[in-house]
């Protein structure tokens, strides 16, 4: 079990909320998202600008104080917190009137967090594409010696660690022609109900979604590939080889075991690729064979590589900056 890394005194921090509507991708106001407002729960939380690194925000996230951040718990309102002081201290503004886009996952109250990025391009803005990942788990799991908690490490605290690094860096290069939306999904774990959500909201307001770019467990390497990270979908678009070529290597390759279990339909990538029939791919480190412990208890953040975790999202930076600046739509989805 991992206890929370305390840096500073205790504060009691509130929703983020702009107080003004966002300029939407198309110069219209985009409107808040109806909902209720989540009950606010008094948290221990660090010094935001000391929580920066890969490894403290792993070790927030995956803490036992989040109690395995259960859809609708204390757990991942704490999350949810962080989450928005994390866009706020990096001046990533609200999507909607706040960063909370509110629904319902099973009787429970729910909420994507979601930031954006405006184009700094007059006719590329209008075009956005999605950076996301899920912050929810599955709160408790199979005991083992007396510890129920399923912390989720690498599923999904890296794949969210990992949009908040990337959100850090291009809200400070400010270099980004595209408009770029990190989305973190709640209930991805009760059947991708956030992403599900959003995407039809994003569809209803008609934004012209360029591609999807989802990042799901990759807290630890595979074993003797030629490449960091695998896209499910492999085959679906010519995203890889676009990726690639900005990114200056082989960052993201093709896994059987992807195709064979079918994971482009199994993550948040999908309800975007059903809503606009765009490229929509989840990248991973995960293979089958490099991590024991999914949806264990034992998913903490000592089995995590944080040096890979730190090299693969210095890897994802160059190729997402020449996706967000190309002057072309260059990744297409390909016919089956």
């Amino acid at each position: 079990m991992r206890k929370l890394l305390v840096i500073s005194t205790a504060v009691l921090l509130t929703a983020c909320n702009s107080g003004a509507p966002l300029v939407g991708v198309k110069g219209e106001n985009v409107p808040e998202v109806k909902g209720s407002n989540p009950t606010q729960v008094t948290m221990v939380m660090p010094d935001i600008k000391k929580m920066k690194s890969v490894e403290n925000t792993m070790t927030f996230l995956a803490s036992d104080e989040l109690q395995g951040r259960d859809t609708g718990s204390e757990g991942i309102e704490m999350a949810a917190q962080f989450i928005e002081a994390r866009f706020k201290d990096a001046d990533v503004k609200p999507y909607y009137n706040t960063y909370r886009d509110n629904f319902e996952a099973k009787g429970r109250d729910a909420y994507n967090i979601v930031g954006v990025l405006e184009g700094t391009d007059p006719l590329l803005k209008d075009e956005v594409i999605i950076i996301g990942a899920h912050y929810d788990h599955i709160g408790n799991g199979k005991a083992v010696d007396g510890d129920v908690i399923a912390n989720g490490a690498n599923d999904n605290a890296a794949g969210t660690t990992a949009v908040l690094a990337l959100a850090d860096h291009f809200a400070k290069a400010k270099n980004n022609k595209r408009t770029l939306v990190f989305a973190l999904f709640s209930a991805e774990e009760k059947g991708l109900l956030g992403s599900k959500h959003l995407a039809k909201e994003m569809k209803a307001a008609n934004t012209v979604v360029y591609m999807v770019f989802n990042i799901e467990m990759i807290g630890v390497p595979m074993i003797g590939k030629d490449h960091t990270v695998y896209a499910s979908g492999y085959e679906m678009s010519n995203f890889p080889e676009v990726f690639n070529k900005y990114a200056g290597s082989k960052v993201v390759g093709f896994l059987p075991k992807a195709k064979e279990f079918n994971l482009f339909m199994r993550s948040d990538n999908y309800p975007f690729f059903l809503e606009f029939g765009v490229p929509a791919h989840t990248i991973s480190s995960f293979d089958f064979t490099n991590f024991d412990h999914y949806h264990g208890v034992n998913d903490e953040v000592e089995e995590m590589d944080i040096a890979f975790m730190e090299k693969a999202i210095k890897q994802f930076i160059p190729g997402l900056e020449g996706l967000a600046n190309s002057k072309t739509q260059e990744v297409k989805v390909v016919k089956q």
